[in-house]
């Protein structure tokens, strides 16, 4: 439904799939397609900066309005409230045992994107804050299991059987390092940068997505995540032709297993049912070890 309303498209280019996607999307629906820098470099922040300045022109455009740095700097504003108000509900998974379980969690953090009225956010998750510490200090939580944190690709409907899988044998998702979990919430954008464009540019390239080469930041919020959230393990999840994850993926497992010293799990999937089984099986196995 949310596609069948929509009066327009905002793409970017951060895979092949997704440019392809959108060739075939505009012939049925208007799409403006942002052309992400695969670098984080000066060079790369430069472009990405003039990309975000293109789309607001078009926006401006398309539906006949005048978008005001005053508007951006109040979106700027609530958008930063949004995810400083997520990264504290994240953060009470820092507590052993862990207060909910990671499927809670995420549901939540899943669930925000589809508010239309964004003001509304930061209330009802701190409320939801609130509600958790006081439900915990009464003795309320998940009792003592293995503490997982899931990386990979963007989670979310069918591909949360691996945090279910993870959650039925043993496990608790801590951490989400995902697109969709801690990468979304973990930096903000600098409200103080005279040139406003040019902080959120900065803000979003710094993200530490696969597609970017080389990716340092991926692993620098990876090496936070593990020590914070007293991480057990690693299951990383992706998706058949997420070729930038699937590349990235040794490297993280070299990370995890020789840097961090815990064990590391990669498992492939796609947005169907058929592997649940498989699935279940092989991470009984990896969290029966630890």
């Amino acid at each position: 439904p949310f596609f069948h309303f929509a009066d327009l498209v905002i793409g970017e280019t951060t895979c092949d799939g997704k440019k392809k996607m959108y060739e075939l999307m505009s012939e049925f629906k208007p799409v403006h397609v942002m052309e992400l820098p695969n670098s984080q470099s000066e060079r790369g922040l430069a472009f990405w900066k003039s990309e975000i300045i293109r789309t607001k022109e078009y926006l401006e455009e398309f539906f006949h309005i005048v978008i005001t740095e005053e508007m951006i700097r109040d979106a700027v504003h609530l958008n930063n409230e949004i995810r400083m108000s997520l990264k504290n509900l994240c953060e009470l998974m820092k507590l052993d045992p862990a207060p909910m379980k990671g499927e809670n969690l995420y549901n939540v953090l899943y669930g925000t994107t589809f508010k239309f009225d964004r003001s509304k956010v930061p209330a009802e998750i701190d409320a939801l804050t609130v509600k958790l510490k006081e439900e915990y200090a009464a003795g309320k939580n998940e009792g003592k299991k293995h503490r997982i944190l899931i990386t990979g690709c963007p989670m979310g409907g069918a591909t949360m059987k691996v945090v279910k899988a993870i959650e039925e044998n043993g496990g608790v998702v801590v951490a989400f390092e995902n697109c969709s979990g801690a990468k979304s919430v973990d930096r903000l954008i600098d409200e103080s940068d005279p040139d406003i464009y040019e902080a959120i540019a900065r803000r979003y390239l710094n993200i530490g997505c696969s597609v970017m080469t080389p990716n340092p930041n991926r692993f620098e919020l990876l090496n936070e995540l593990i020590d914070e959230y007293q991480v057990e393990a690693v299951v990383e999840m992706t998706l058949q032709a997420c070729h930038t994850y699937n590349v990235e993926a040794g490297k993280v497992g070299r990370f995890v297993r020789e840097e961090k010293k815990i064990p590391y799990l990669h498992v492939e999937t796609d947005y169907s049912q058929a592997d649940v089984g498989q699935l279940n099986t092989r991470i009984a196995a990896f969290i029966e070890m630890l």
